[in-house]
């Protein structure tokens, strides 16, 4: 049987004497870890990999040309590779039809014209030819800027010179594009924000008297992020409206602006006056359907490339009468400090008012009036 928010007002002193006895504690810290098999799950607008839950589509059938280069790095490595592959030989296979062409209406491909028949005088347009096989490996020596001396052009075909130009001038530009994508791939900061966990719920607690959401965030290499910044906002949604409207928490990172990063994190919002969870309490939460959208924004230190990681938490999602266990301790045998993220997403729960953080304030400002009225 749940407390009422009355009974709960009246138990506020009792919290904060710290004079509840164990089963009170654990029925006043009762939480949203306690579900219903039945209830209907919130739709995301992010999942918790950080991918957003979006698909763009446009009626008008004038479509814009794809973005090659970005289709090839977001795909997987498999797929970039094959593309590659593909595009030298169809470039190949391309020039080596050009000079079959050319090589055909100079006649170098008689019987009496080509190289192994003695005693021939005919300048053909290019040396050493003999079948398509002799083209696509020639075809391959320019695309590549490889020359082993064997096959050469001759001053007797003017097209045949401007075709050798172009399949040069296009290997240059091709081998360039591939070389990119394979960088960019290499160095992309997808890959480094793969390395950034959110703890998987959010938590609810009391710290000085006021209520406070709180979430987790860690670096799981060595090599640090610079220059971090958190951010966290609220999406609420709507039967009509998919998204109702977005507003900013304010956040401050374990009272400090600066993040080292050296250890996890947690990203801290007071619930007050200006925060939109002031008038709510925990069952209010529970019933809410609500999302809040974290983005992690910071500069990686030996590349100094900028990276981004996001995540989401649904109402379901938040632990009301929580606390994140420690996870850094210092190890004497080591001689340094030990992050186990094993710990990372666990919590263990603690005395926490089910009300809301506006009744928790009327409820102390009452204590407070009754202080002065005494002492008077």
């Amino acid at each position: 049987m749940e407390l009422s928010e009355k009974e709960q007002l009246c138990k506020l002193d009792e919290v904060e004497r710290g004079s509840l006895n164990d089963s009170h504690k654990h029925r006043l810290c009762r939480n949203s870890q306690r579900r219903k098999s039945g209830r209907r799950k919130t739709e995301r607008v992010v999942f918790k990999t950080g991918q957003f839950n979006l698909e763009k589509w446009k009626n008008s059938k004038y479509r814009v040309f794809p973005d090659i280069v970005q289709a090839l790095i977001d795909v997987q490595w498999r797929w970039t590779i094959v593309y590659s592959i593909l595009t030298y030989i169809i470039i190949w296979l391309a020039f080596t039809g050009i000079w079959w062409i050319i090589l055909e209406m100079h006649g170098d491909f008689e019987p009496d014209h080509l190289p192994h028949v003695a005693n021939s005088t005919w300048e053909p347009c290019v040396r050493e030819i003999y079948s398509f096989t002799s083209l696509f490996l020639f075809s391959i020596e320019i695309h590549t800027t490889i020359g082993y001396g064997g096959r050469s052009i001759t001053l007797e075909c003017p097209s045949a010179m401007f075709t050798m130009c172009i399949e040069s001038i296009l290997g240059t530009i091709t081998q360039s594009f591939i070389v990119g994508i394979v960088f960019a791939k290499l160095t992309r900061p997808k890959n480094r924000a793969q390395t950034l966990l959110f703890s998987k719920n959010a938590i609810i607690n009391q710290r000085d008297r006021n209520l406070r959401l709180i979430f987790r965030v860690g670096n799981t290499r060595k090599s640090r992020i610079i220059a971090g910044n958190v951010q966290a906002y609220l999406i609420r949604h709507s039967s009509v409206d998919v998204l109702e409207n977005q507003i900013k928490l304010c956040l401050s990172m374990d009272s400090s602006e600066n993040i080292s990063f050296m250890f996890p994190v947690c990203a801290v919002h007071t619930i007050d006056e200006e925060s939109p969870f002031y008038s709510m309490s925990a069952s209010d939460i529970i019933k809410a359907d609500m999302e809040i959208l974290v983005v992690f924004e910071g500069t990686i230190e030996s590349t100094g490339q900028p990276v981004q990681a996001k995540s989401s938490y649904t109402t379901q999602e938040i632990l009301w009468g929580h606390r994140f266990i420690e996870m850094v301790e210092y190890r004497k045998e080591k001689h340094g400090f030990l992050i186990d993220y094993a710990k990372f997403n666990e919590t263990y729960p603690v005395s926490t008012p089910l009300c809301s953080a506006k009744q928790l304030n009327n409820f102390y400002e009452h204590n407070l009036r009754k202080l002065k009225d005494n002492i008077r």
